[in-house]
């Protein structure tokens, strides 16, 4: 269960992409996302999401203002591990490929499709 709304981790899901009308790529509690811990408890959160390969989903998440483009900047994590780490993130997580959020203070968020996530190699 997702301790931050008591729904399934599969459900939160599915309900934001039908309320956002977008087709639903679920993320799986066992599929891994790349997770910027080192950036963790810092706003705005961040996520975008390339293809999926093998077991993991394509997510990338990190949190603040500033991405660095190394090799050790995300961690990979296990989807189910982000209802402790990072709660917010977990309705973003059925965003089809090529999507990208930013979550702000409050309410404030930002979903858009960046078509350059999908030629990404």
């Amino acid at each position: 269960m997702n301790k931050s709304n008591k729904m399934p981790f599969l459900t939160v899901q599915q309900q934001f992409c039908v309320e956002r009308e977008v087709i639903c790529e679920l993320t799986t509690e066992d599929e891994k996302v790349g997770y910027a811990l080192q950036t963790e408890g810092k706003l705005p959160i961040n996520g975008l999401r390339h293809p999926r390969t093998g077991d993991a989903s394509g997510w990338y998440i990190w949190c603040g203002e500033k991405y660095l483009d190394e090799p050790d900047f995300f961690a990979p994590l296990h989807a189910r591990h982000l209802i402790e780490e990072c709660p917010r993130v977990l309705k973003y997580l059925g965003l089809p490929f090529g999507y990208r959020f930013l979550i702000g203070d409050g309410d404030y968020e930002d979903i858009w499709f960046d078509p350059l996530l999908l030629n990404h190699q």
